[in-house]
């Protein structure tokens, strides 16, 4: 299936000794009858109850238990290609709980890894759990102030850091151990070298020497994942403008992770391609989601459309999740072809974006869906049904497809696509809403309920067990969040008549001309991508302005003439969208500005806009 497997070696520590048993020690006192789901929650420091016992790292044991010689993950388009059975992956992440905890490392303390998608990166999710720390994935697109900050505020005791990385940290301040892997999986490699050590510090106690926590309630992971502005965590920034810490629970990443896989029909059979970064959001949970999926993961170290289409087209891929910009590099990418077989692809964007994809899916004859997570798409050859997140571990809704849709026009069908839907079975209460409220220092905030009339704007709110546990060190700021008993997600979004959302922008980007709120320009057949921001307007107070892409196929149709292109999409927009939101101004770039997992940074737009 994979070239160089058969060739590939694991490190002798790698290798599970006879009779290994794949079983952590369970906690004291605990009865029999027990392991519940549901327990009594306390914001008590101390555990809620020593019979509160469900854990994502029990995914992986399952597993190589049941398929010890499935592949469970593949890292072959590395300098190194390296494979690792379950049985063999197990092992390895033992090694790594026990490495940390020879390191010094104690139950919540922190450990941080910088990686793009390795094995290294996908080893963490799981050994540290296994360790009972706290894992502190950090995007490698931020400055090295921005780590410096997530280092100091997370208080990481250990630094786990792929080798193309390290400029990230060198000269910081912080003095904090570091791992170095140099992403080869052999003899030699510093990152081996550690877990060598984690295996022989272990003097074969195997699993049995690592204690489940009792605490279903206990911190999983602590992301600060850098969004749209650059600088903010999950949509909210403090008054400093400071990145935020998501600090989320074994118990919440359980829940999501078994909703990852009953909503995206996840099994045996699936392959999960790893195009989005398992440091943005924790990997909406599918580390763990692959994991009780018995999946194998494929890691690719960047986004490389070439070699996305290989493995496409070559390795039974099922699952992938992205950008909606990284879906429109592949669906147009130089090798892009219709798969042999369905693969669902979990897209997060903007409604618009995920409209344009969906319609243009289903031109090419594939059955496209979406939600949203900042939102979520599923796209299938022959399967339709959305899903979305709001913020949170991961996919939090879905759109349930029904049969009247068939009958519907191209774009009647991907608009109904589009839609982001109801709650997940292991979600909570969604809602979209406005504050009576809405004074900044108020602890409540009543919240009131738009009418289901399609048309009325609110924010969503959302409670419940797939919400994250607190913003960590910040509590005012998790107040805020928290306002009114819900979680404000800041989507703005509508309520149909049929129960079901559909988000139409962020607050923060809604543009408001003559006091009203302008739509997102429609979509183009020459437009490959589009952004709009506000621009200050002297009779409306401000307009929008379109950022616009061109598709390939027709870059050469507009050489020279991107004012005659500005004046055909206006005309196009003012077809389809009441005056005021139609774009007032039209500039046509060569590429967008994004983040490292997709998003269009919108703040770079608005300086340039502001130098306008």
């Amino acid at each position: 299936m994979f070239p160089g497997l058969d060739s590939f070696k694991p490190t002798a520590e790698s290798i599970p000794p006879p009779g290994n048993v794949l079983r952590l020690r369970l906690p004291q006192h605990i009865p029999v009858n027990y392991h519940p789901l549901v327990s009594t929650y306390t914001s008590s420091p101390q555990p809620a109850s020593p019979s509160t016992l469900k854990n994502p790292l029990e995914f992986l044991l399952r597993a190589a238990t049941i398929y010890p010689t499935k592949i469970a993950i593949a890292h072959p388009d590395a300098k190194a290609p390296a494979f690792y059975a379950y049985s063999i992956w197990a092992q390895r992440v033992q090694n790594l709980a026990y490495a940390l905890i020879k390191a010094g490392l104690r139950p919540r303390d922190r450990v941080a890894v910088i990686s793009g998608n390795t094995p290294m990166m996908a080893d963490a999710f799981q050994g540290a759990i296994a360790a009972r720390v706290v894992l502190t994935p950090i995007n490698i697109r931020l400055t090295r102030q921005e780590v410096t900050y997530i280092l100091e505020h997370s208080g990481a005791k250990l630094i786990l850091v792929d080798s193309e990385y390290l400029h990230i940290i060198e000269g910081t301040p912080i003095k904090i151990p570091v791992v170095i892997c140099n992403d080869t999986g052999r003899i030699g490699d510093p990152y081996e070298q550690f877990l060598s050590d984690g295996r022989r510090f272990s003097a074969g106690k195997g699993w049995s020497g690592l204690e489940m926590d009792a605490d279903e309630n206990f911190p999983s992971t602590l992301c600060y994942t850098s969004g749209t502005t650059g600088r903010i965590m999950y949509n909210f920034v403090n008054s400093a403008n400071r990145l935020k810490g998501v600090l989320s629970t074994l118990r919440g990443s359980y829940l999501a992770a078994v909703a990852n896989v009953v909503e995206g029909q996840m099994s045996a059979d699936s392959t999960y391609l790893w195009i989005l970064p398992m440091f943005h959001a924790g990997g909406w949970t599918f580390p763990w989601a692959n994991t009780l999926a018995f999946a194998t993961q494929i890691t690719m170290r960047n986004v490389d459309y070439s070699l996305i289409w290989k493995h496409l087209l070559h390795s039974k891929v099922t699952h992938y999740c992205g950008a909606p910009t990284v879906q429109i590099g592949i669906v147009n990418a130089p090798g892009a072809k219709r798969p042999s077989s369905p693969i669902k692809a979990f897209i997060a964007g903007t409604l618009k974006m995920l409209f344009e994809v969906s319609t243009r899916a289903n031109r090419d004859h594939r059955r496209c869906t979406h939600g949203s997570s900042d939102r979520f798409l599923r796209a299938n050859r022959d399967y339709s049904d959305s899903c979305i997140w709001l913020n949170t571990y991961g996919p939090f809704t879905r759109g349930y497809p029904q049969e009247a849709w068939a009958s519907l026009s191209l774009e009647g069908r991907s608009k109904l696509m589009a839609r982001q839907g109801y709650s997940f079975a292991t979600a909570s209460d969604l809602r979209v809403v406005y504050r009576a409220d809405e004074s900044p220092t108020g602890p409540e905030g009543e919240l009131v309920d738009v009418p289901s009339d399609g048309t009325t704007m609110g924010e969503i709110v959302t409670r419940g067990n797939i919400v994250m546990q607190e913003y960590f060190g910040d509590p005012e700021a998790t107040k805020k969040a928290f306002r009114g008993g819900y979680f404000g997600s800041g989507d703005l979004a509508v309520m149909h008549s049929d129960g079901s959302i559909a988000i139409l922008d962020r607050q923060k980007d809604i543009i408001i001309s003559g006091g009203e709120n302008a739509s997102k320009l429609s979509s183009h057949p020459h437009v490959l991508e589009v952004s709009v921001v506000a621009r200050p307007h002297k009779k409306w107070g401000e307009r929008a302005m379109a950022f616009v892409t061109l598709h390939p196929q027709h870059v050469s149709k507009w050489e020279g003439k991107h004012d005659a292109f500005a004046k055909d999409l206006i005309a196009h927009a003012r077809k389809r969208l009441p005056g005021f939101a139609c774009p007032e101004w039209v500039q046509v770039v060569q590429e967008l500005p994004k983040t490292s997992t997709g998003k269009i940074l919108k703040i770079e737009l608005r300086k340039t806009v502001a130098k306008l």
